[in-house]
């Protein structure tokens, strides 16, 4: 079995990372699609809300999907670098193979990564591809790797977790729900996640 891990901060999880994982097991690229949110613990988030948060709404996006699954391996105590989560998959399911899900954007730097080479060396990385980067030079850079570098068709539309927790700030709901799904937008609203706070006074986000 190919399984691809697809890591995260998931703060919320968007249509697109949905799709992503459904054009991956689609197209065959995977059978199955694991989805690791990144630890409170991560230096680089600060914004983050809770595991247990981000968890569910995980859980309500893929509820249906039986080739997608969540792993709460990240969320630790302690930073977890994404060279230990690959490893931890490796040893867990030694007969499979183990693939990194992962963007231009941080592919451009993987190398800058904790022990960013050995990811490039010992894994098949399943890169999905943005408008806004040039891959041809990115494979270039990584030319004595290109064997691990798949370069995907899967077509994804810039979606910004940032610009949606903007959107919910401002209480726009037609904006934000145009990016989540409408159980994730519900359970955010019975939450009170990402609202902005004037004194003790919630501003109100509207359920559909």
């Amino acid at each position: 079995m190919k399984i691809g891990i697809f890591g995260g901060s998931f703060n919320p999880p968007h249509k697109m990372h949905k799709k992503i994982a459904k054009v991956l097991i689609k197209k065959g690229y995977v059978d199955k699609v694991i989805f690791v949110p990144t630890g409170m613990k991560y230096e680089y988030k600060t914004n983050l809300i809770s595991n247990e948060k981000r968890v569910d709404m995980l859980s309500l996006m893929i509820e249906k999907e039986k080739n997608m699954a969540i792993s709460k391996y990240e969320l630790q105590q302690k930073p977890i670098y994404t060279y230990e989560t690959l490893k931890h998959f490796k040893k867990k399911y030694k007969d499979d193979e183990i693939y990194f899900i992962c963007g231009t954007d941080n592919l451009s730097y993987i190398d800058k990564w904790k022990n960013g080479q050995e990811i490039l060396k010992n894994y098949k990385i399943l890169v999905i591809k943005r408008k806004t980067d040039e891959v041809e030079s990115l494979l270039k850079k990584y030319r004595q790797y290109r064997q691990n570098i798949i370069v995907t068709k899967v077509k994804e539309k810039t979606i910004s977790s940032t610009k949606i927790r903007t959107y919910l700030k401002q209480n726009n709901s037609l904006k934000a729900r145009v990016y989540i799904d409408r159980k994730i937008y519900n359970y955010i609203k019975e939450n009170h996640l990402y609202e902005e706070k004037k004194g003790s006074v919630y501003h109100v986000i509207k359920s559909y």
